[in-house]
């Protein structure tokens, strides 16, 4: 049956009002199901905060830091984004930096450490006492020129490109004068008269001694070893804390030694980097096995045995090998000297003595295999910048207070010389002709420690200017005041006491003392200027007062004289 038109009309508007009301029904439980999932995702995203708002995440890694900051002294876990390398296998030979005097300016150890490692070393023991850029409590041990955390940085990076392991040296118990030297921390000597060593029986220096470590571990996070001094501990067992605790010990003053260092390597050992321990080996040679292996400090530390004479002994240094392998010490590290162990106020290095040093260590490697317990891992190249006066087995003292020795640039032959004679076994002819290659000299002679040429190594500029100075210029001076018989018989002591003298005598030798001395002022500005692009302003100063100026004073004053009796013309002798 045919539909009338008005209902086929009313058909097709309830069709359409069907359509339209089924796709409003369909894109509401759209819109739901949409929401629900970025209610989903919100709840997801809520664990990590806000997204886009990295304060949330932030403030919830800030929490868990300090919480793990309040249960142990461990460092900041985003730290450490790889794991340590493996060592096992590897000899170390690290080059030591000894910033108590005269540290380098972060821009020379950018152009050295290349050759560090060109040379053959792979690592870079850093000894920083007041060039650290403490913060806090312990900002007063900052040099006025140290260096800062971006520095710290800079050296690290430095390093990696070049293929150095860094490793930090924190003085922990003996040598610790830039601490003690501070009336804040006067308090904490062991003998109140020397800024030497910590007394252990105050709980304060193991706060201070942990506070240093955490300063310098948290910006060495990279390291695979750190270095904790521990040697020389002089006057240990004299304060008046000591005595009594010895008193009540049999007077054990070997167990007070370690206890101190028990809980210096615990607390290094609790931190979550990993790193292995050092330490200078000095003290444990008077201390018996057994008692160092009841401490325990053989699980986490190993000894650096140190000698720096040209003719020592091996076969004590064996016996020293055997014992702390009987310690329970898995590894042993050894040290030797490329400078700054001949004498004090040494500003020339000896090379023949350094090189006689390494000889004796190759010998001493070689016999390891008599001690199989105990591994041999590497080799310090020490180059102490604060005079060491004594090269035997014991030593004797360098300290904070000690004079400069050889700057590195003068050292660097001496330093090629003795890692050249480690990497290739000995010293041989084609051993000296890579160092010479490697430094730019035409050749060298090991007795007289020279070399000939001008050098195209960091620093060869100051190398050869130092020698004049060491080889020139106190004879030079001595020459033109004390040698010159015009001089000693018209411008004496006595004479230029009273400013009198004869111009028409004077002149008969003034050009040439005053060439000496116009020629001298004129090359010590230029060393001057070469060596302030290297070193900070107060060891430019400190070296050339203790090298340059007893010598070029003298005539300085000489001059200053000769011209004012030029001046006077002929006056009678003032009273």
């Amino acid at each position: 049956m045919a539909l009338h038109r008005s209902q086929k009309l009313n058909l097709l508007r309830l069709l359409v009002l069907l359509t339209v009301t089924l796709a409003g029904i369909k894109f509401f439980f759209r819109d739901s199901f949409s929401l629900d999932q970025q209610k989903d995702s919100s709840r997801e995203s809520s664990f990590w905060g806000k997204p886009g708002d990295p304060k949330e995440s932030a403030k919830s890694w800030d929490r868990s830091v300090e919480h793990q900051d309040a249960k142990a002294p461990a460092p900041k876990q985003e730290m450490r984004k790889e794991a340590l390398r493996d060592f096992s296998t590897t000899q170390m030979r690290l080059v030591h930096l000894d910033l108590k005097g005269a540290p380098p300016k972060v821009s020379y150890l950018e152009q050295v450490f290349p050759l560090f490692s060109k040379l053959g070393a792979n690592g870079i023991l850093i000894e920083y006492e007041d060039m650290f850029p403490f913060t806090g409590e312990l900002e007063i041990l900052k040099s006025p020129h140290a260096y800062s955390e971006e520095d710290i940085a800079k050296i690290q990076d430095l390093a990696e490109l070049n293929h150095l392991q860094v490793v930090p040296l924190v003085q922990t118990f003996g040598h610790v004068e830039f601490i003690l030297k501070h009336d804040k921390y006067r308090h904490l000597r062991e003998v109140e008269r020397f800024p030497n060593s910590f007394n252990p029986h105050v709980p304060e220096t193991l706060a201070l001694v942990k506070s240093l470590l955490t300063q310098v571990l948290e910006k060495h996070w990279r390291s695979s070893w750190v270095h904790i001094g521990a040697d020389e501990v002089f006057h240990l067992g004299e304060g008046m804390d000591s005595k009594n605790w010895m008193s009540r010990n049999g007077g054990d003053v070997g167990k007070m030694y370690l206890n101190h260092i028990r809980e210096v390597v615990s607390f290094v050992a609790s931190w979550a980097g990993g790193q292995q321990l050092l330490l200078w080996d000095d003290m444990l040679r008077k201390i018996s096995a057994a008692a160092i292996q009841d401490s325990g400090i053989a699980k986490h530390a190993s000894p650096m045995l140190w000698v720096y004479s040209p003719d020592f002994d091996t076969q004590q240094i064996g016996k020293y090998v055997a014992k702390y392998a009987e310690c329970g010490f898995k590894t042993i590290w050894f040290a030797s000297a490329f400078k700054g162990t001949s004498g004090p106020a040494q500003a020339w290095t000896p090379l023949q003595g350094h090189l006689q040093n390494h000889l004796r260590w190759l010998k001493v490697m070689q016999s390891m295999a008599a001690t199989p317990s105990i591994r041999y891992q590497g080799i310090v190249l020490t180059g102490w910048q604060r005079q060491v006066l004594g090269v035997g087995v014991e030593g004797k003292p360098y300290d904070h207070y000690s004079v400069l020795c050889e700057l590195l640039p003068v050292g660097i032959p001496s330093l090629a010389v003795c890692l050249q004679t480690l990497v290739n076994g000995g010293f041989t002819d084609a051993t000296r002709k890579k160092v010479l290659d490697m430094l730019g000299f035409q050749s060298m002679q090991l007795e007289k420690s020279t070399c000939e040429g001008t050098g195209a190594f960091p620093g060869s500029d100051i190398y050869r200017m130092v020698e004049q100075v060491n080889d020139q210029l106190k004879d030079s001076v001595v020459k033109v005041l004390e040698e010159e018989s015009f001089v000693k018989g018209w411008f004496s002591q006595y004479h230029r006491k009273h400013l009198f003298g004869n111009p028409r005598n004077l002149e008969s030798f003034g050009s040439k003392v005053l060439k000496v001395h116009e020629n001298w002022e004129s090359f010590i500005q230029t060393l001057r200027s070469h060596m302030e692009s290297i070193y900070f302003s107060d060891t430019v100063e400190e070296w050339m007062e203790e090298n340059v100026n007893p010598h070029m004073d003298r005539l300085r004053e000489f001059v200053r004289d000769f011209k004012e009796v030029l001046r006077l013309n002929a006056r009678p002798k003032t009273p």
